[in-house]
């Protein structure tokens, strides 16, 4: 963690004695905005501090923090701020955070309105601490996506930016399948774990596609992430599996362990494009948590494509996650940092764009509950091996990874997403 103590571009210590801080400069301003006290002890790089003790406590570890914010207000800002540590919350994250929005619904805030006063107020207090001046580069952690809006090669560099990221690293977090999508968690006895959760999903979506029919059905898996529905269906059920991803880093994980199980005559990885698959029909279909990745403009296409490589008769399961409001894309934090062009809307809508395609829906099971377990489970295994992942991604990587881990698990808890499993089938007819 960066030492609160020593500012990047100012010098620390506290503020002469009758002077007024840092932290009360801008308590002065945020205190009518938050509707009254503010919400946390705000501790600033002078060494000054405004708010109740016993609140959790946000520390201003360098004037580029302020800047950052005032140039990105809201989420986007105080993100940067965070994942260079330029900002920092000492002790639970989550708590915070959890506080911060509890007291956010009390109070009925929202974002406020930037208006000529309040411009001239953050301009001035900007001045007087040393935070007015240019905007400073984005962090190295943020994503630099260009082209044109879902082309393949945009979506190639999306996906590349996180799925790429490491295997090594996304091992510290995921279970021994390498499963990287909402488990199906069965059992609240302790002894039974994430691997289990992903275990139990896996044979879930199998069995919902028709795998357990008979052995040697053709399976396409798209967006078949490290392998773990392609394995398993090809081990457990006998399936003839093909997978497709676009990430180079993940075919070669699974080619490998291919290799190592002799799985070579019954599973087969591509990396291609989902629009390039036209190998058809297979005996059923799944995509994992792929959807949302495709865009708004290019879900048809996607659904089609399913539609396209299923034999009649034969099932498709979608697992997606949902989302209503303005912010499609998972927010200003999650477009920036995690994941570049992704698009999401309310299940009901997926729906009726799946049987617009021409399948009927067979049924639709919510699963957000299960994620918030999932995603704890990662926060735990990905906290116990927090020194390797410095080590390994660097501590602002890491910092971008607590603060998305955090984010999601309190996203799918108080409902603001979902996710489903949308089983889909092709009419005979």
């Amino acid at each position: 963690m960066t030492d609160p103590e020593h500012g990047t571009t100012a010098t620390a210590g506290r503020p002469h004695s009758g002077t007024e801080g840092v932290a009360q400069k801008l308590a002065a301003i945020l205190g009518p905005i938050v509707g009254g006290e503010l919400p946390v002890r705000l501790v600033a790089w002078d060494g000054s501090a405004a708010g109740g003790e016993d609140q959790p406590e946000v520390r201003l570890n360098s004037v580029d923090a302020l800047r950052r914010i005032l140039w990105s207000p809201g989420e986007l800002g105080v993100s940067q701020a965070y994942v260079t540590g330029e900002l920092d919350v000492p002790g639970s994250l989550g708590q915070a955070l959890t506080h911060l929005w509890t007291v956010i619904g009390q109070r009925g805030l929202s974002m406020p309105r930037l208006t000529p006063q309040l411009v001239l107020q953050l301009t001035k207090v900007a001045r007087e601490v040393g935070a007015f001046g240019a905007p400073l580069p984005a962090p190295a952690s943020q994503a630099k996506i260009k082209g044109r809006l879902h082309s393949l090669l945009r979506d190639r560099a999306a996906i590349s930016h996180h799925y790429d990221l490491s295997n090594d690293f996304y091992g510290l977090i995921l279970d021994d399948h390498m499963a990287y999508s909402c488990g199906y968690w069965l059992s609240e006895d302790p002894d039974y774990s994430l691997e289990d959760a992903q275990r139990d999903k896996l044979d879930l979506v199998c069995r919902k596609v028709g795998l357990d029919t008979e052995p040697g059905l053709r399976f396409l898996d798209v967006g078949c992430g490290w392998g773990s529905l392609s394995l398993y269906a090809a081990e457990h059920f006998g399936a003839k599996v093909t997978g497709v991803t676009i990430s180079r880093e993940q075919k070669a994980f699974i080619d490998q362990r291919i290799a190592e199980r002799g799985l070579g005559d019954r599973v087969e990885i591509r990396l291609q494009d989902y629009r390039d698959v036209r190998d058809g029909p297979y005996d059923a279909v799944a995509s994992l948590e792929m959807g949302e990745h495709v865009g708004q403009e290019n879900y048809g296409t996607y659904t089609s494509t399913l539609f396209r490589n299923v034999a009649p008769g034969g099932k498709v399961l979608i697992q997606q996650m949902s989302r209503h409001g303005r912010h499609p894309g998972g927010g200003p934090f999650i477009e920036s940092f995690i994941a570049p062009d992704m698009h999401m809307r309310p299940v009901g809508d997926t729906v009726n764009l799946i049987e617009g395609a021409g399948f009927e829906i067979r049924g639709v099971q919510a699963l957000r509950e299960h994620y918030v377990r999932t995603i704890d489970a990662w926060e735990d295994r990905f906290e116990a091996n927090w020194d390797r992942a410095v080590a390994m991604m660097g501590e602002e990587v890491a910092r971008v990874w607590r603060l998305y881990m955090v984010g999601a698990s309190m996203t799918f808890r108080d409902g603001r997403m979902g996710v489903d499993q949308i089983l889909a089938q092709r009419p005979l007819r």
